[in-house]
């Protein structure tokens, strides 16, 4: 991702936030599809992942669709809030990794499927991906 936009940057940041919210969601998907017998506790942690995860997503859509309406003139307020939210994003993005790897630690059928924790392992992956993009943005901004 390239860090200047101009007045487009804040849709750049938008764009990024909205795709990882949206694939963290699915992750939640992949888990309980991949995991059948995952202890009945982490199905509905995962499940409230997933909800939290799209409730997310639907708000950045709505900021996406704000600085559309605004045809490049964001205002600071707006832009402050944009900050905000990615700094929500990039905190829930950090309590899914601690979540996921608290699943590969005490998971008793992750434990012994090797293919789980392969696949777990690469969603955290992701996840501090966006992390690492989040922290850029807003550390530029400082």
């Amino acid at each position: 991702m390239q860090f200047y936009y101009g007045n487009q940057m804040p849709l750049r940041v938008l764009d990024e936030a909205e795709f990882w919210k949206h694939q963290e969601e699915e992750h939640t998907v992949v888990i309980r599809e991949l995991v059948k017998d995952l202890e009945q506790e982490y199905v509905e942690a995962l499940k409230e992942w997933e909800k939290a995860f799209a409730q997310t997503h639907q708000q950045v859509v709505r900021y996406i669709e704000t600085v559309n309406r605004s045809q490049g003139q964001v205002s600071q307020t707006l832009f402050q809030n944009i900050l905000q939210l990615t700094s929500f994003c990039l905190q829930q993005s950090e309590q899914f990794i601690n979540f996921c790897r608290s699943l590969i630690d005490e998971s008793k059928p992750i434990s012994t499927n090797s293919t789980a924790k392969v696949v777990l392992n690469h969603i955290i992956v992701e996840s501090e991906y966006f992390i690492g993009i989040a922290q850029t943005i807003l550390y530029q901004q400082m």
